[in-house]
Parts: C-alpha cells; structure tokens; sequence
C-alpha cells in the first residue's frame, strides 16, 4: 500500500476498517486486502489521528473558505451593480430626453460584447487562475461606472457601459465559477450555493441602495459612488484569491481521503475539443440554454405581465423580490441537498419544479397566484446556475473547466436574446403571455430530458475523481 495514495485494491475477502476523514470530520470505512501491510497503516492511522487532532485544536483551517467567503462579496457586489442599471434609466431619460428604445440599446450592446469575453476570460483561468481576472473585473466595472457619471452624450452611455462595463462583467462569472472545482473535491454544490446566494444578496441590496443615493445625491454621484464600490471591494478582495490549494501547502477539500486510501473513480480530463465530441457537453449547453431562456423571460416579462392582469406596479415588482429571496434559500438547500444524494436526482426536481412553475403561472389571475409562481420558481432556478462548475467537473475534469464553461455559457448566453424579445412578439401577436410561458414550460420539460440523459452518478458523488493515466 502506498503512502503517497494509491488507492487500496480490493480482493474478495475484505476486512473494514474506520478511520476519520481530517476535511470531512466523519468517519469513512476502508476496505482492505488481507495482505495489507500493516505497518504502513499504522503509520498512515497514527498520522491521520494527528492531523484530526490539529483540526480539532483549531491549527489547520482551510483556505477554500477564505475564497468561497471572497467570491461570495464579488458575486453580491457585480450583480448588484448589473440589477441596479436599471434604476439609472429614469434619470437618464428625464435628463437627457433618450428613448427607451435607444437608452436600453447599451445593453444589448453589453450583452454582445460580453459573451466572446466570457470564453477569453475562461481560457485564460484555466491558465493563470481567476486572480488577475477578477481584479480586471473591478477596475472595468468601476473604471466603467465612474466614467458614466461623466455623460453628456448617447455615445458615452454606448461606449462606458456597452463596452468596458461590458468587458467587466465578461472576466466575472467563469472565473468564479472556476475556483470551487480546484478547491472542493466534496461539497462543491453547496460551496456553490453559498457564492450563488451572493447574487440574491447583491440584487436585494443595490438597487434600494442606488434609489437612495440618487435621491439624496443625484444621478451622478451615485455612479462615482457605484464606481469606487466596484474597485474597492472586487479587485482589493480578489488579491486574495489562490489559484489551487497548492499554493497553500493544501489539498482540496475531500480529496486527502483518496489519499490515504480510498478507492478511486476515475474520469478522463477533456480539453475542450474532445468535450465538444460528446453528447454530453451538447446535452448540457442545450440545458443551459433553456435554463437562461426561462429566467431571461421571466426577469423581463412577469412584471409587466402582473400589471397587465390588475396587481398595482409596486405589488408585481415584488415578484422579483420574492424570486430573489426564495432564490437564495434554494441554492443552498439544493446545492446540500447534491452533495448528499447526487445532481442529477435534485436537478430534475428543480426543473420539475420550474416547469410547475410555469403550468401555474398559465391560470394566476391575481396577486397571491403570482406571488406563489414567484416562490416556487426563485426557490428552483437557482440550482442549475450554482451546480454549472460542478458539472463540467464531473463530466470532462478540471484541466480545460474554464474553457468548456465559458463556451457552453456563451452558447446558452443566446437564449437571454432570443428569450425575452420571442416572448414579447408572441404576446404582440396574441394579446398574451399564455404561449410563452407554455413555452417556458415546454423547454423545462426539454431540460429535464437531458439532465435524465447525462452520464451523472445517480447517488452521492465520489469522494474523490482523478485522471485516468
């Protein structure tokens, strides 16, 4: 038996017995050869009883949470500022005479330019880590943020927000997602849930926050202020941000059991030309797509929708409040919920859920139908957004995991085009939203297809995948 890790090869009778996993803090049982040299076990025993002692005394704590706590502040921080644009548009329109049309132009353009940035950005975490990226992010949020309180011109807005805003929030998303694979063997979707709850958090906060500003300062003053928000937090909290736990002196999370002798699943590391090979990867993106198709119409249209069946316009702008705060609850359940009984088992329930969602919201006529399609939606949506990177992992390995993220990403990234303006041009045509969001419900149907489809472990994941050599 080697001490290093090589995992223990099993012969047909088998003698078990428990040791404490040091990360895990519970105890997982190995089953031995009768041959197995018990010296070597002594030792591996009497130095895994050391290293649980330090633990316990507090001496070890592990880094993967200094940078979950880190992602979680960057998450809340880029998408508070991405949903609190909106709240800008008013003054801008009053000021300026734009109309809306051509004022929310910028935006398409920002979703344009964000989506090649995204695969850059991917490619280049997989090389250097999420590090430098994440710190570019917050100057060109803040750089972009704060030049926007110098317009005077259409052009501007174009220029400060449909690109370098744009760029921004393209080195965002992949690189965060890329950094709990690396550090988390187990309870990858729960560490995810908690950074993905970041983005309800920063959706719940901001934009009451720039209301106030603007109200007490003016539309200017709030940008410079978003702008130093931006810089402050995302890049000065980025700097302590570690690529892998190598650079710590650690192993990831749960990945110290396969090292002292658990039997081993291995999976094969794709790149991403190999991963574009398979069902999978195009089962996935399909997903995507009508993960984002789904949300895109519903942070669109279902307030607008509310309105037009009699809830006043401060009661239907509560159903995404409601999606927000019942969106942060189920990340983290769902995302403990994986961990214990596999993604694939709590990714068909989620979109089960949705597609309920969706049937329901087909009949609501007033305000407590909305509110209760509002609920059972936010607390669904949220768990394919924080299982993508564990995934990728699962499915094609960590090497290329930036690259293949950010291209599935940036081909779903259609759907939030394609979504909202078929669903307005069905409602043109028809006087109702009734066959869009039958539409919706047929594409998580769609998704509960593939998710069935993909070659995931239908119970707990394994404690540990490596490579096959």
């Amino acid at each position: 038996m080697n001490c290093a890790g090589t995992a223990i090869r099993l012969n047909e009778r088998r003698t078990a017995l428990p040791l404490f996993d040091v990360a895990e803090g519970a105890t997982a049982w190995f089953k031995l050869s009768p041959g197995a040299d018990r010296q070597k076990l002594s030792l591996i025993s009497t130095r895994f009883e050391m290293d649980t002692q330090e633990v316990r005394k507090g001496l070890v704590f592990f880094y993967g949470y200094i940078i979950v706590i880190i992602a979680f502040a960057i998450a809340a921080v880029v998408e508070g500022l991405l949903f609190s644009f909106g709240i800008f548009f008013e003054p801008l329109l009053s000021e300026f005479g734009w109309t809306r049309a051509t004022t929310s132009g910028a935006v398409s353009l920002s979703t344009i330019i964000h989506i090649p940035v995204s695969i850059v950005a991917g490619k280049l975490a997989d090389r250097f880590g999420s590090k430098q990226l994440l710190g570019a992010c917050g100057l060109f949020l803040g750089l972009g943020y704060f030049l926007m309180s110098k317009i005077n011109a259409l052009w501007h807005l174009y220029v400060f927000y449909g690109v370098i805003v744009a760029v921004g929030m393209g080195l965002y998303w992949i690189p965060v997602i890329s950094l709990v694979p690396r550090w988390f063997v187990t309870r990858r979707a729960l560490m995810m849930g908690i950074i993905a709850s970041g983005i309800g958090v920063g959706q719940l906060i901001f934009p009451p926050l720039v209301n106030r500003l603007i109200s007490a300062y003016g539309w200017r003053f709030s940008f410079v202020i978003m702008g130093i928000i931006g810089i402050g937090i995302i890049t000065v909290s980025a700097q302590f941000l570690k690529r892998d736990p190598k650079q710590v002196g650690m192993l990831p999370y749960g990945e110290n059991v396969a090292k002292l002798g658990v039997v081993v699943t291995k999976v094969r590391l794709f790149s991403l030309r190999d991963a574009m090979r398979t069902r999978p990867f195009w089962l996935l993106s399909v997903t995507y797509f009508s993960w984002l198709f789904c949300l895109s119409v519903v942070v669109v249209h279902s307030v607008i929708h509310a309105i037009g069946i009699g809830m006043s316009p401060a009661g239907a702008a509560n159903i995404l409040a409601i999606v927000g705060l019942t969106g942060i609850m189920g990340r983290l359940a769902f995302g403990r919920l994986a961990d214990v009984i596999g993604m694939k088992f709590v990714l068909v329930v989620s979109f089960i859920l949705m597609l309920i969602a969706f049937l329901w919201l087909t009949i609501a006529r007033n305000t407590w139908m909305c509110y209760l399609f509002a609920a059972i939606f936010g607390s669904s949506y949220g768990t394919f957004e924080i299982l993508q990177s564990p995934l990728v992992a699962e499915l094609f390995g960590v090497s290329s995991l930036g690259i293949i993220s950010g291209v599935v990403h940036n081909f779903a990234s259609t759907a939030i085009i394609i979504g909202p303006v078929l669903a307005g041009y069905i409602y043109d045509i028809t006087g109702s939203y009734h066959v869009a969001f039958l539409l919706c419900a047929a594409m998580a149907l769609g998704s509960i297809t593939c998710v069935t489809l993909l070659p995931l472990t239908s119970g707990k994941r394994p404690l540990h995948q490596r490579p096959i050599d």
